[in-house]
């Protein structure tokens, strides 16, 4: 069934998306063991010269404006690790490429002191060049939506919110769930969405590997496709044609 009708029909006009969601970055030789959270920077690269080779990056803010941009695809980092500045940033840069990394306020600050911390800080964040990269919102505590009151996340995505506007963190509205995990029954859900569009969310994101389409139908339900450490090229390629590997 085609996933669109031609405007001259008077009907809106939805184009594929594909949002990759990514964690880690490390050189193969400093991943300790199976760590499906890592992709090494060696298997990053080779992913970003094929997508830069099929695909156009581009951020969630840039979607109203990007029409006539065909091949669209968004790659998202959550939790802003500080190997995500030391060797996804270079390779951005050197590819020109785009990526949305969603940070935690909470957690940046409380490694900011930290001996070996493994997040960025607020300070790196705020250097990172803007037209390489989109900062997006990940919650304050880094806590499970679907596991605490709707009164609490409310509290904590307007931390998360708060937090960035007073480190004057440009960024975008755009939530990422953490762990992938939202209200799902009935009223809860429908409340829960609420919270979102008053706090002037433009659209959240999970997990369920698939392709999205834009304009969104579900907005705050849109998927991505995970890419894990162990997938080879191949099966990056595969998830990018089919956004899953299982049916």
């Amino acid at each position: 069934m085609f996933r669109f009708i031609k405007r001259t029909l008077g009907f809106s006009k939805t184009e594929s998306v594909r949002i990759l969601m990514y964690h880690k970055v490390l050189p193969e030789k400093e991943i300790p063991g199976r760590d499906l959270l890592t992709v090494s920077a060696e298997n990053l690269e080779n992913q970003l010269q094929y997508i830069k080779s099929n695909y156009n990056t581009l951020f969630f803010n840039d979607l109203n404006t990007s029409n006539q941009l065909k091949h669209k695809l968004i790659l998202t980092f959550d939790d802003g690790y500080l190997n995500n500045l030391q060797y996804l940033i270079p390779l951005l840069e050197k590819y020109r490429l785009k990526a949305t990394i969603f940070v935690p306020t909470e957690l940046i600050e409380k490694s900011e002191n930290e001996e070996n911390r493994q997040l960025m800080t607020f300070d790196e964040i705020k250097s990172l060049n803007p037209e390489l990269v989109e900062i997006a919102l990940h919650s304050h505590a880094h806590r499970n939506y679907s596991q605490i009151s709707l009164q609490e996340a409310a509290d904590d995505l307007h931390k998360n919110i708060r937090t960035l506007e007073e480190k004057a963190i440009p960024f975008t509205k755009v939530l990422a769930y953490p762990y992938g995990k939202f209200p799902k029954k009935g009223k809860q859900k429908k409340e829960f969405f609420s919270i979102l569009e008053n706090a002037g969310i433009t659209s959240a994101v999970r997990i369920g590997n698939n392709i999205a389409y834009y304009p969104w139908k579900n907005k705050f339900e849109i998927k991505r496709i995970d890419i894990k450490g162990d997938d080879s090229l191949n099966v990056f390629k595969w998830k990018l044609r089919l956004g899953k590997i299982k049916f």
